[in-house]
C-alpha cells in the first residue's frame, strides 16, 4: 500500500493545508492501492510563492550549474529507474516489461536530451548591431496526463529547468505514484528550494489555480482537448503564455507493396501497445482497396495475436487505466457495431478469464471515414480499417480530420513516403519505425499549439529580447 500524503513545496515534503485525501485504484484487480493527498488552492498559492522567489536566483545561473543539476538529477533516476517503472505498472496497468522498459526509457532520454540541448544551445547571439537574448520565461504550471506518465513529465520538468525557469507539478490523480517518486529523485539530486514544486490532486482544482494564477507565466498541458480549451480560457485573463498537447486521431498509411500484409500486422500490434492510450497512437489504419480483404486477414491475426493479462506476468497487453475509461471504450465499441463497421477482431467485454481489472479486448473494424469511430479519439485499443485509392485518396482521408497530431507512413519506398508525409496535415510523422529524441512533438488544428522535445522544447519556456544599438 502506498500513501503519499505530503507536497513538495519550497525544497521540503509539507502537508496540505486542508487535509483531504483519495484512494488510488489498481487497475489490474479493481483494488486500492494506495492514497493521495488532494490539493487546494490554498497550496497553489504557496508553491506559487516559493517558485517566484527562487526564480529570482534560478533565473540568473550559468549553463554550468544547470548542467551539473541536470546531471545529478540523472545520476538518481538511473538508480531508482526500476522503481519508476514498478510504479507506473502499479498506477496505470503498463505490462512491467513496457513500464520498466519503454516508459522509464522515454524519461531518461528526455533528461539527457535536455543536457545535450543545454551544452550548445545560444542563449545571447549578436546580429547586426543587435543582441538577441533567450530568457526564462518565469514561473510554469505544468499540468500532466496518466498515460505515459514518465514521457509527458519529464519532457517538461527538464527542459525548463535547463532553461532557468521554477514550477509547480500537477501529477494526474489516476497516476500519481511515478511522479512522487520523480519529485524524490529530483530533491535527492539537490535541486534548490522552490525551483521545483510538486502538488498532487483534482485538476479542475489544481490545474485551474494554476491556469488562474497572476504570478505563474506558462501553462504547460498535456491532455484533453475539452480540459485544454478551458485552460486557455482561464489563462487568458492574465495573459500567460499556454502550451497544449490534445488529443489525436492519427492516420497510418500503409503502401501498396510487397510488405503490406506485414505493414498491416506491424501497425495493429503498434497500435494495441499501452492498450491504445497513446494520445499520437495510429487509429486509423489506411489500406489499398484492391487488397483489402489480405489486409483484413493480417490485422484480424495481428490484433488475435495481442496477448493480454496480468501486467506483472508476461502478456503484451495490460488492463486500461480506470472503470471509466474501460466503460467509454465499451461505448465507442457499441457505436461502431451500431454504424454498421465489420468488425474484424475483438468487441464488446472482457477477454475471456479476466472477470477483475479494466481489461478490454484488443479490437479492428472495417469502416470509414466519416463514422464516430474514426472522428473520435476513443483511446484505448480500437483500431478502425480504411480502404484507400491511390496515394491523393489516401492523403485526403489522412487529412480529413480535426485532429493533426501524429502520422505514419509504411513501405519500401522512403522517399515515395516522405513526399507523403509532407503533404500530411500533423505535426510528427514517423515512416518505418523511425524515433528520435530531438525531434519536435506537437499537434496541428485541435491537437495543440506548441512543440515539446528536443531543441524545439526549449522554445516553450524562453522569452526573447532584443537588445539594439
Amino acid at each position: 500500500m502506498r500513501d503519499y500524503l505530503k507536497f513538495y513545496i519550497d525544497g521540503k515534503w509539507v502537508d496540505p493545508a486542508t487535509p483531504k485525501t483519495a484512494e488510488v485504484i489498481n487497475p489490474a484487480n479493481e483494488q486500492v492501492s494506495g492514497h493521495i493527498s488532494l490539493g487546494s488552492p490554498a497550496d497553489v498559492d504557496t508553491a506559487v510563492a516559493a517558485a517566484r522567489r527562487a526564480f529570482a536566483s534560478w533565473g540568473e545561473t550559468s549553463v554550468k550549474e544547470r548542467l551539473d543539476l541536470l546531471e545529478a538529477i540523472q545520476a538518481e533516476y538511473l538508480r531508482r529507474e526500476r522503481e519508476l517503472g514498478e510504479a507506473v505498472t502499479e498506477e496505470m496497468g503498463a505490462p512491467i516489461s513496457l513500464g520498466c522498459g519503454f516508459h522509464t526509457l522515454l524519461g531518461k532520454g528526455h533528461l539527457q536530451t535536455a543536457i545535450e540541448v543545454l551544452r550548445e544551445f545560444k542563449f545571447e547571439e549578436q546580429r547586426g548591431v543587435t543582441i538577441i537574448r533567450k530568457e526564462p520565461i518565469g514561473v510554469c504550471g505544468m499540468i500532466t496526463p496518466w498515460n505515459w506518465p514518465m514521457n509527458q513529465t519529464c519532457v517538461k520538468i527538464f527542459p525548463a529547468l535547463a532553461t532557468g525557469c521554477t514550477m509547480i507539478l500537477k501529477p494526474p490523480q489516476l497516476a500519481p505514484y511515478s511522479a512522487q517518486i520523480l519529485a524524490e529523485i529530483i530533491d535527492a539530486a539537490g535541486t534548490p528550494a522552490g525551483v521545483f514544486n510538486m502538488i498532487q490532486g483534482q485538476g479542475s482544482v489544481i490545474g485551474t489555480a494554476l491556469s488562474r494564477h497572476p504570478d505563474v507565466d506558462m501553462i504547460s498541458f498535456t491532455g484533453s482537448e475539452t480540459v485544454g480549451i478551458q485552460i486557455q480560457k482561464d489563462a487568458a485573463e492574465t495573459v500567460k503564455r499556454v502550451g497544449l498537447e490534445l488529443g489525436g486521431k492519427s492516420a497510418w498509411i500503409v503502401l501498396d507493396d510487397p510488405a503490406m500484409a506485414e505493414n498491416v500486422a506491424a501497425a495493429t500490434a503498434g497500435m494495441m501497445g499501452n492498450s491504445g492510450q497513446t494520445c499520437s497512437a495510429g487509429s486509423r489504419l489506411l489500406v489499398p482497396s484492391a487488397r483489402l480483404n489480405e489486409a483484413i486477414e493480417s490485422a484480424r491475426a495481428a490484433a488475435e495475436g495481442v496477448s493480454v493479462g496480468d501486467p506483472n506476468g508476461n502478456f503484451a497487453m495490460g488492463p486500461v487505466v480506470s472503470k471509466s475509461q474501460y466503460e467509454s471504450i465499451q461505448d465507442y465499441i457499441q457505436k461502431g457495431l451500431d454504424e454498421g463497421a465489420q468488425l474484424i477482431a475483438g468487441g464488446l467485454g472482457k477477454p475471456e478469464g479476466l472477470d477483475k481489472g479494466y481489461y478490454v479486448k484488443p479490437t479492428v473494424f472495417l469502416g470509414n471515414n466519416q463514422m464516430v469511430i474514426a472522428r473520435e479519439e476513443i483511446f484505448g485499443p480500437v483500431l478502425v480499417m480504411i480502404g484507400y485509392d491511390g496515394v491523393d485518396d489516401a492523403v485526403e482521408i489522412a487529412n480529413d480530420s480535426p485532429f493533426g497530431l501524429g502520422g505514419y507512413v509504411s513501405g519500401s519506398d522512403v522517399e515515395a513516403a516522405r513526399d507523403i508525409a509532407r503533404r500530411m496535415r500533423t505535426g510528427a510523422i514517423w515512416i518505418n519505425g523511425g524515433f528520435d529524441f530531438h525531434a519536435p512533438f506537437g499537434g496541428y488544428k485541435h491537437s495543440g499549439n506548441g512543440r515539446e522535445w528536443g531543441e524545439h522544447g526549449f522554445a516553450e519556456y524562453l522569452e526573447i529580447k532584443a537588445i539594439v544599438g
